[in-house]
């Protein structure tokens, strides 16, 4: 039996309240993820263990992350 994918396009035409908040939501992860990765790199390489960070303990250093979704971070 074969495999068959299928892809569907999509296009969406969002006002300026919602463009904003995608390139807020965009933004944010992409900063968490970068911030997230250099800390467990950093940590591994002092302690030779993993950190198991969370988004979530970010939020009161940088408290413009609670302006986003917490599902999409």
């Amino acid at each position: 039996m074969r495999k068959i994918n299928r892809a569907v396009k999509i296009r969406i035409y969002p006002n300026k309240e919602q463009i904003t908040q995608i390139e807020k939501t965009i933004g944010c992860s992409r900063f968490l993820y970068n911030r997230m990765l250099a800390d467990k790199i950093r940590h591994y390489q002092e302690e030779k263990k993993m950190l198991k960070n969370t988004p979530a303990g970010y939020k009161k250093e940088y408290p413009w992350l609670k302006e986003v979704d917490s599902l999409a971070l």
